[in-house]
């Protein structure tokens, strides 16, 4: 938790999408919050590059005309080490858990929809359980891209670490479109309209 003394005061927002590094992730379920990071920097207009605490990549603009700061990034590490970058990152930032949104991957949501909330528990997800300790609460903002079930008796870390099924992936960029909106949405008009608008 933060001391008084060094509470964030900044307006800034950090976006983390939630992922695996390395191509050889790079079409999992697991990682869909890697893909929405990268159409948001797209739109932001930038590459990312390595911040200098050495444990994210970032990308620092705007995601609307007027709009507020945002830092956009990535963390280094797995996912079961999400916590670590994302804490760095908001101490460097300045940002309070209260303007930190975290994207992922849902397994109790259908493939295609998306849910957004602001706190709540992890739910077995272990970027989310890293975010929690290191951050001291859970009191961030969540997009959840949906992945749905296993089917049959599939191990669920199998199936989060299994690439996305050729009908899927037809619908994958709708998906992840959305994702960017439902952020953008969530910085600029707040999270009641944006849950109206998107929660599905």
């Amino acid at each position: 938790m933060y001391a008084v003394s060094d509470a964030p005061t900044s307006d800034v927002w950090l976006v983390v999408g939630l992922g695996n590094p390395g191509p050889g992730y790079a079409g999992h379920r697991h990682n869909i919050g890697y893909l929405v990071a990268d159409e948001l920097a797209s739109r932001m207009g930038s590459g990312f590059r390595s911040h200098k605490t050495g444990r994210a990549d970032v990308v620092e603009g705007r995601l609307a005309l007027g709009g507020p700061r945002v830092v956009l990034a990535r963390g280094r590490g797995y996912m079961n080490e999400s916590g670590g970058p994302v804490k760095a990152l908001a101490t460097f930032y300045k940002v309070a858990p209260d303007h930190i949104v975290a994207i992922h991957d849902e397994l109790d949501i259908a493939f295609g929809t998306l849910r957004i909330k602001l706190g709540g528990g992890d739910n077995g997800h272990n970027g989310l359980k890293s975010m929690r300790s290191s951050l001291g609460t859970g009191d961030f903002y969540r997009v959840r891209a949906g992945i749905g079930r296993p089917p049959g008796r599939q191990d669920v870390a199998d199936f989060v670490l299994s690439n996305y099924s050729t009908v899927e992936r037809k619908e994958l960029p709708f998906q992840v479109g959305d994702a960017a909106d439902a952020i953008e949405s969530l910085i600029t008009d707040g999270l009641e309209k944006t849950q109206q608008r998107f929660n599905s």
